[in-house]
């Protein structure tokens, strides 16, 4: 099985086409004003649009109003939607996209349980959990949580870089991985060089899977 990558948090053209180049299978565009990899609507389109075939676009919402999420679908030309807040299973699914809901991983976090509550989404991405930080905290939290049976369903994030993300797909052995800040120059600016290495890393996992 090959691991699937989305290099989030994209906020220029040139940094989705290094992603795509790098053999990135998803960019994700981040829609929430307090991030500081939030991108304005134009740009976003112009992004997405600039995205060569079989790339995958994600819009990131975190309890965005259902018209805030309808004025961008309706602009940008998005393939998925991440929720990143406490949403329900249903305003997840009134959008007409699927969706994938992100869990932030706590003691006690059941995942079977969120599985079984979100069963509408077409995946769950697992991510650190940072009291008051939706995502995007750069700290790792205990792969061990993942129970070993749906392992292959989740998408892990949540601190991954070039230097780990070898061992998470070959301990973890996820559906695909999320990256954001660990292949960043700053804020925002995707080094092109670190998303290669990031995809590299990912790679070499497969075939030690293998």
């Amino acid at each position: 099985m090959r691991t699937r990558v989305k290099i989030c948090g994209i906020t220029r053209i040139e940094d989705g086409l290094a992603a795509a180049r790098a053999g990135a299978d998803a960019i994700g565009l981040v829609f929430y004003p307090n991030s500081p990899r939030h991108v304005e609507m134009e740009t976003a389109a112009s992004i997405a649009r600039a995205m060569p075939p079989f790339i995958s676009k994600v819009a990131l919402f975190v309890n965005a109003p259902a018209d805030e999420i309808s004025r961008v679908l309706q602009q940008v030309p998005i393939d998925f939607i991440q929720f990143h807040g406490n949403e329900c299973p249903d305003s997840c699914a009134q959008h007409g996209r699927p969706f994938i809901k992100a869990i932030r991983m706590r003691e006690g976090t059941d995942l079977v349980a969120e599985r079984e509550k979100y069963s509408g989404a077409c995946g769950l991405l697992v991510d650190t959990y940072v009291p008051g930080v939706p995502g995007g905290t750069g700290e790792i939290f205990n792969w061990s949580q993942i129970p070993r049976e749906i392992a292959g369903e989740i998408i892990l994030a949540g601190g991954l870089n070039p230097r780990n993300v070898y061992e998470a797909v070959t301990s973890v052995r996820p559906w695909g991985v999320d990256v954001s800040g660990g292949v960043e120059l700053s804020g925002g600016i995707k080094n092109a060089s670190a998303i290669e290495q990031f995809v590299r890393g990912v790679q070499h996992g497969d075939r030690d899977n293998d």
